[in-house]
């Protein structure tokens, strides 16, 4: 594809999902102004859906209330300025999700480096756009952080999505020269860079499907605890939507913060409060409905709950075992130790970054720190993550669990009507290259002009004239060999008796001067 053409589709990526998360905030904001409180305000409500966009995006805001409203709602005035910054990443996860799309797709169309500088550079005049447009005296945005921080929540994405189909499929490129310089690499460390990766996400995942297990067990257990907050709020119809989809927006924030908590260091809702499954201490909680399924307390035996992200690590090198087997290697105790370390650093890294995600501050004072310590959390998960896998990757393998190598099969050669004696295989036969006179040929990697078989085995490519030059004629039912009764000769089909014009079994061969006049008119 033509890398304008890249370019464009690149930028039309970036165009769709800027509007889909600003029309996610601004729809839901002006059906409720408009059923609430009547004709919108849209000097008001532009700005208010711009900051929840951003906010979504990792961007920080400073919040000053007025006079005005310290004095009618009654807010101390220490209280008046409070940073926001705790992000409902559900903004940012279909942020992200959407620019891996596009970058696989930009990678696949052969100009990925084109097409993922094309939507980054189109996404970040966006947000521009967005904060030139949206600014107040209430909520005050540094320019640099309501570009940067949403471009990198685009550009990384992006950038992870062609890469990854970049390998996968090849680019002609870099990526293609570093696949080859790891498939250089001896034995079992050649697949060891993609195994580490497929592990650490294998960890993660499983980390974040235990957080979500854990918080709909909390709603389920402290429902009764949800409802008397949104009751004790006296929230109309629209208060309660309002409310409602502010915690859908928080949903992945909190499955974060479930996640830290069965990995045992657990999080904080406030400056000195810790809710883990070791003890829970905390202080006065905002009002906010879904905090009401923090539990008031934890027992000692919850700690067991740590047993599951090391079963989740284990399952993980369960799953890398037999392909680190598959590489050839079965002894490799360096490689299987260098994969084990790596799962658990990756995992740990992935934990700690999902964990800055998650934190950040919601008000004034003490509720400034609140979410998962990203030191702690990251510690924890890189020793679960290390004892779970390295229970089954370093474990010694019996000998009837070793993959047996495939048989040397020799690649099938087309049948004719006469059966043609068997040759060695196209392309591994020292005849063959006798015969051709050409020197070996290197495949490169599949997907890029490299011939496989059925089984996955890489073959090299069968020239043009290669065949011919193995089976001579004899492909076609014919000889040219020296000595043959139908060497340099025209083969013709021979002649089946049966009826003819000359009437039913007549024999046309008795005089060879008989056949002249057909002859003339044929």
């Amino acid at each position: 594809m033509h890398r304008l053409l890249v370019a464009l589709l690149a930028a039309l990526d970036a165009v769709i999902a800027a509007a889909v998360g600003v029309a996610a905030a601004l729809v839901p904001l002006t059906l409720l102004w408009v059923f609430g409180l009547g004709t919108p305000v849209w000097a008001a409500l532009w700005p208010a859906s711009a900051a929840v966009w951003q906010a979504g995006h990792l961007v920080p805001h400073a919040i000053s209330l007025p006079a005005a409203y310290l004095a009618s709602a009654g807010v101390p005035a220490d209280a008046a300025s409070f940073t926001l910054s705790l992000a409902p990443l559900a903004y940012a996860s279909f942020t992200a999700v959407f620019a891996a799309r596009s970058g696989r797709r930009a990678a696949r169309a052969g100009a990925w480096v084109t097409g993922v500088v094309s939507s980054g550079a189109v996404f970040a005049v966006l947000c521009a756009l967005v904060w030139l447009t949206s600014r107040t005296t209430i909520d005050a945005v540094h320019g640099w952080q309501a570009v940067l921080l949403p471009t990198m929540v685009f550009l990384l994405p992006a950038l992870a999505g062609a890469v990854s189909a970049a390998w996968s499929d090849g680019d002609d490129g870099v990526v293609d020269r570093l696949h080859d310089r790891i498939d250089r690499l001896p034995g079992a460390w050649r697949a060891l860079p993609a195994l580490a990766l497929r592990g650490a996400a294998i960890v993660l995942v499983g980390l974040l499907g235990l957080g979500a297990a854990a918080l709909v067990l909390a709603l389920l257990v402290r429902g009764g605890e949800v409802i008397a907050l949104y009751e004790a709020g006296n929230m109309n119809a629209v208060g309660v939507v309002l409310v409602s989809l502010g915690q859908i927006a928080y949903l992945p924030t909190l499955v974060i913060w479930a996640m830290s908590f069965v990995a045992g260091p657990g999080f904080a809702v406030g400056a000195g409060t810790a809710v883990s499954p070791s003890g829970t201490q905390l202080g006065v909680v905002p009002g906010i409905p879904i905090l009401g399924a923090l539990p008031e307390s934890t027992p000692s035996w919850l700690l067991v709950v740590v047993i599951l992200p090391i079963a989740v690590a284990a399952f993980a090198g369960w799953a890398l075992r037999s392909r680190l087997a598959a590489s050839g290697d079965q002894d490799a105790v360096g490689a299987r130790l260098a994969l084990t370390g790596a799962v658990a650093v990756l995992s740990a890294l992935g934990t700690a970054l999902l964990a800055v995600l998650a934190s950040g501050s919601i008000g004034p004072d003490r509720l400034a720190q609140t979410g998962p310590a990203p030191g702690p959390v990251a510690l924890a998960v890189g020793v679960e993550a290390l004892v779970g896998a390295g229970i089954l990757l370093l474990s010694p393998r019996r000998q009837d669990d070793l993959p047996t190598p495939a048989a040397d099969v020799p690649a099938p050669v087309a049948t004719v009507e006469n059966p043609l004696p068997v040759w060695p295989p196209i392309g591994r036969s020292s005849f063959a290259d006798d015969l051709e006179g050409a020197a070996p040929r290197t495949p490169r990697r599949a997907g890029h002009g490299r011939a496989a078989d059925e089984d996955g085995r890489e073959t090299a490519p069968i020239e043009p004239g290669h065949v011919g030059g193995l089976l001579g004629a004899d492909a076609v039912g014919r000889s040219d060999s020296p000595g043959s009764p139908i060497a340099d000769e025209t083969e013709t089909a021979p002649i089946e008796p049966g009826p003819m014009s000359g009437g039913a079994g007549q024999d046309r061969t008795a005089d060879p001067d008989a056949d002249g006049d057909a002859d003339g008119r044929r």
